[in-house]
């Protein structure tokens, strides 16, 4: 097995006729996206493109809303101290941030706690709880996290602390905490229909709830102020641009083009970012990362103070300190990635799960390290830090195999555990890793062995570049956010001739191309393909994002490479 394997390139069926004829509004080539994205109608589609779809439930809808927004009434109305009690990462700390911001319009005597990476770990702890209550706090409300903290959740019951839960992860199969109120759709039986949610999704939820029930004008303040927090964490978590997300992160993302957040000012400014012209790929890519950095590095209550301080100066010190630790961040990431590489393969090179363990590694960068592996073997990956007496883990895996129900299969193993389909984090006691390890790998050969695994790349249609025009590309920017779940539109062409080629950036990293069909010429960028640059061929099949791009003032039509392939290749 080598690295950068070839992908699968899987082109969409064509439009039916009833949908072509339906959809006849729209250009050939946007009756096609719309298609592939399951809107068959004029109505539909139009809805979709507008984000303008019967998609705000009420939060009452979802189980525990009753009582938790009792319950934080009567804390407002008696002055009871609060804490909101997050995550380290992006969508963690901007749910923190957004209810600290909503409870303090609404008069409540309320504070955030995010807990260190390093010195507590992932979610609640006992030890926490127990200095949030001998601080006099007399509620506590989790944010995107709990959901499979029951010892915990009973350790807060017992030392007198009432324990509200909201969380988006998926919950433990008949081992629900049984805390004061849970919120989570995710749970058995709860009736909200958007699936979905964030972390910060759910938080927000909750504070629309309370501002219904209360009922009066905060002055200030109103609720859609928060949603370029929820744009933040939604897009950084990589939850689904569908339903409900994409309609928030569509409200978000105009409130992050005028935002008052004077945090985001700042971080937009050493970032070297337009915010009137941010997308959710901003976000990924340059945003989140820096909010991040913070939590993976030190401590995330930089990034939550970033959000929540209305000080230029310290905004100011905040962004700096979040974009120089970006970097180092990036550093050490590059660093691991190898060695964790080299552990991978040396102890298995043909593995259907990769396992590289250190002392040396640091736990704030080992899932970026196991998403690198991912990304060049596409195969599942987990990367972690040996400590004294245990070991943290950060896992990633493809869609053939569900990281969360595997280590639900090892949990006898596991001091704790929790995720997603396809990510997911544990800690494992020393003496018990090298049995997880065993475990996990035959769970993976079992499910994955046999399988020809590549990445498949799915491509809206075949499209010539004379077809790639100004008017396409506006009508395309309908499609935003795009993102995870609701992806950019992405073509294939076809026997087109290279002219120029050469790689650019940092160690040459990036391939950049001239590209032609002998009627039209694009310039052409493909991040991370630099390696293909010695021996390209003179004609190429191209799977791309059809772009703008800026640069020094100028603006010009680009495409974005996923992939290349010699013309005539096999998809």
């Amino acid at each position: 097995m080598t690295s950068n394997q070839s992908k699968r390139w899987l082109v969409s069926a064509p439009v039916t006729p009833l949908a072509n004829e339906a959809l006849a509004a729209f250009s050939p080539i946007m009756r096609q996206v719309l298609f592939n994205r399951g809107y068959a109608t004029d109505a539909a589609a139009r809805a979709y493109l507008r984000a303008e779809a019967n998609l705000d439930p009420s939060p009452l809808q979802l189980t525990g809303i009753p009582a938790t927004v009792e319950r934080i009434r009567y804390s407002l109305d008696h002055s009871e101290p609060i804490a909101i009690y997050g995550d380290y990462d992006v969508d963690g700390v901007t749910a923190t941030a957004l209810m600290v911001q909503a409870l303090r319009a609404l008069g409540g005597n309320v504070r955030g706690y995010i807990p260190n990476r390093f010195d507590e770990g992932y979610g609640l702890n006992n030890e926490a709880l127990a200095s949030l209550k001998k601080d006099g706090v007399k509620l506590v409300i989790t944010v995107d996290c709990g959901i499979r903290s029951p010892d915990e959740t009973s350790h807060a019951q017992a030392i007198g602390l009432d324990l509200i839960i909201s969380d988006h992860h998926q919950p433990a199969e008949g081992n629900l905490p049984l805390a004061f109120a849970v919120i989570n759709p995710k749970q058995v039986g709860d009736l909200y229909p958007d699936k979905d949610l964030a972390g910060v999704g759910v938080a927000y939820k909750i504070v629309q709830a309370l501002v219904e029930s209360i009922g009066k004008d905060m002055e200030g303040f109103q609720i859609d102020d928060l949603l370029d927090l929820v744009a933040l964490g939604t897009v950084a978590d990589l939850a689904p641009l569908v339903g409900e997300n994409r309609i928030l992160v569509r409200k978000g993302l105009q409130k992050l083009r005028e935002t008052k957040r004077q945090g985001l000012f700042s971080l937009a400014a050493v970032s070297d970012l337009p915010l009137s012209r941010i997308t959710a790929t901003s976000i990924g890519f340059i945003l989140g990362p820096r909010l991040n950095a913070a939590g993976r590095l030190e401590s995330a209550l930089a990034a939550f103070e970033l959000l929540t301080t209305n000080d230029v100066k310290t905004a100011g010190e905040l962004a700096q300190q979040l974009n120089i630790q970006n970097r180092q961040r990036q550093e050490i990431t590059r660093k691991i990635q190898v060695e964790a590489e080299t552990l991978a393969l040396a102890d298995d090179p043909e593995a259907d799960l990769f396992f590289a363990v250190h002392s040396d590694f640091n736990a704030g960068v080992v899932g970026l390290a196991a998403s690198r592996l991912v990304e060049t073997y596409y195969r599942p990956a987990v990367v972690g830090q040996i400590s004294a007496e245990t070991t943290r883990c950060s896992c990633r895996s493809i869609p053939e195999f569900h990281i969360t129900e595997a280590l639900d299969r090892c949990k006898d193993l596991l001091i704790r555990h929790g995720g997603h389909a396809a990510a997911a984090g544990f800690t494992v006691s020393n003496e018990k890793l090298e049995a997880l390890k065993v475990r996990l790998k035959s769970l993976a050969a079992e499910q994955l062995r046999g399988q020809y695994l590549r990445q498949t790349l799915t491509a809206d249609a075949e499209v010539p570049l004379s077809d790639l025009k100004p008017e396409l590309l506006k009508h395309l920017e309908y499609l935003q956010p795009t993102g995870y779940g609701n992806p950019e539109a992405v073509f294939v062409s076809r026997n087109v001739r290279v002219t120029n080629s050469r790689t650019v950036g940092a160690e040459s990293k990036h391939l950049k191309i001239v590209v032609t069909d002998e009627h039209v010429t694009f310039d052409a960028i493909g991040f991370r393909l630099g390696y293909l640059q010695s021996d390209l061929p003179p004609r190429l099949d191209v799977l791309y994002n059809f772009e703008s791009n800026e640069f020094n003032g100028r603006t010009s039509l680009q495409l974005n490479l996923k992939d290349v392939k010699p013309a005539g290749c096999p998809d």
